[in-house]
């Protein structure tokens, strides 16, 4: 299910936006390789048969929430924005913006692929197998980013501050540079932030799993 207040339909074949259509097709590519069946050789293919669902009356969206088997790209702009990508999407999927909060789940097998532009992000929360990565550099003053589960975040931070909370058996992949960052990670969690510079740079590790929808004390290691 779909809850939309207004949305565009089009074909990617009728894209103007040249961004748009870089996206498109690198999400396509990634489609691809995930489906496992298909070759480069059918992506034309394929190409015409991806449609983009465009939701156009979304605003003031500050944190972004993901759940089950979601593919979601994120960049900053002047304008909110949302784009799915994915002919799969009338079958239980959900994407809600209320009070800020832009809501995303999808349970099917394959995944749901979505580009949200933003222009004040302040949090994402993924769960489950949900995957989330920026597509350029996210400027925010301040990001605060909770992965949970076997959720995965590849981000490229060039901000003032981030806290970001890698639980249960996540991952990350952290790259960019920030003046202030908080790094708690799990024990059995994977961070990989070779390639991220921050001014005050504070590392927690925790050997409690912190489960779904569950508020623990944390013990530091």
């Amino acid at each position: 299910m779909f809850v939309f207040n207004k949305i565009t339909v089009q074909t990617i074949d009728n894209q103007n936006n040249k961004k748009m259509k870089t996206i498109a097709l690198s999400i396509l590519a990634t489609a691809v390789l995930a489906l496992g069946t298909v070759n480069f050789s059918n992506a034309a293919t394929a190409n015409s048969k991806v449609v983009c669902t465009e939701l156009n009356d979304v605003s003031k969206i500050n944190k972004i929430e993901i759940h089950g088997n979601v593919e979601l790209y994120v960049s900053d702009g002047k304008n909110d924005n949302v784009k799915v990508y994915n002919h799969y999407y009338t079958e239980n999927a959900l994407v809600q913006n209320k009070d800020g909060v832009l809501r995303i789940s999808s349970y099917n097998a394959e995944k749901l692929v979505v580009w949200v532009t933003v222009s004040d992000l302040r949090a994402i929360t993924a769960y489950d197998n949900a995957q989330v990565e920026s597509f350029g550099k996210l400027s925010e003053i301040g990001l605060d980013v909770d992965l949970y589960n076997n959720a995965y975040a590849k981000l490229d931070l060039d901000g003032y501050s981030a806290n970001i909370n890698v639980n249960n058996q996540a991952k990350a992949d952290l790259n960019g540079t920030v003046s202030d960052c908080s790094l708690q990670y799990n024990s059995a969690a994977t961070v990989n932030h070779a390639n991220f510079i921050a001014t005050n740079f504070t590392q927690t590790k925790t050997g409690v799993q912190v489960r779904r929808d569950e508020s623990l004390e944390l013990t530091s290691l």
